[in-house]
């Protein structure tokens, strides 16, 4: 019998078009669009929160301060970038890498502007959690919907794959990277950081059991 870690690893393997076929799309579209959607307002929420950045934010943010365009513009042109990394990689993208570099940016760019910065501490403190523990449901919900890795979780799985590194090590290293660069920059690097560290992969092992769509294999078609 075939698990559901397996059938998201065989699914990893195929591209789009075979990703769309395999079932349950209405359901898997909604999960996935919704998921995106969150995970960018989750996002804002923290960047409002000014108390720390997601690590791979930090680097958003001091990109940001180089160059004149919106947080959600940034986070678009590097899921870009990213993607490119794929290619020496081979990694092949599915529906939902797609959807994760063009939507995610321009979610986080509406809620920021609807989404003013508090003066209290208390309201910061309230933003923070919420947007980490948004960011654990949105994550659960966009890789249950099983339509492919976002494109920093590919590069992260392709470099392990490529390397024989632990997907471990290759995630410290990658988020290390990225946050020193980011402090470099003008990133803020603060207890967000540290929290979303240490929160984000409890959340998603609470959240992602809850939200994955079981897929039904097509049965073979026997020529005659």
């Amino acid at each position: 019998m075939t698990t559901p870690r397996a059938r998201r690893r065989e699914l990893a393997d195929v591209g789009p078009l075979e990703q769309l076929r395999a079932g349950r799309l209405a359901p898997r579209l909604a999960l996935l669009l919704v998921g995106l959607f969150l995970y960018g307002a989750s996002m804002a929420l923290v960047v409002r929160s000014v108390l720390g950045l997601i690590p791979w934010d930090v680097l958003h943010v001091g990109l940001q301060t180089r160059v004149p365009v919106s947080f959600g513009t940034v986070v678009v042109g590097v899921s870009v970038l990213v993607l490119l990394l794929w290619i020496p990689l081979r990694q092949k993208p599915g529906l939902g890498t797609l959807c994760n570099a063009v939507l995610i940016g321009p979610a986080a760019d509406l809620v920021l502007s609807l989404v003013p910065e508090p003066g209290a501490l208390r309201w910061r403190v309230v933003l923070l959690l919420s947007g980490v523990i948004l960011n654990g449901v949105a994550t659960g919900m966009y890789i249950g919907s099983q339509f492919g890795p976002g494109p920093r979780d590919g590069l992260m799985t392709g470099l392990a794959r490529v390397t024989g590194r632990s997907i471990r090590l290759v995630r410290t290293g990658i988020e290390v990277s990225v946050v020193a660069v980011g402090w470099l920059l003008g990133g803020v690097v603060g207890l967000g950081t540290l929290l979303y560290a240490v929160a984000i992969g409890p959340l998603t092992q609470l959240f992602l059991p809850l939200f994955t769509v079981e897929l039904t294999p097509r049965p073979a078609r026997h020529r005659p």
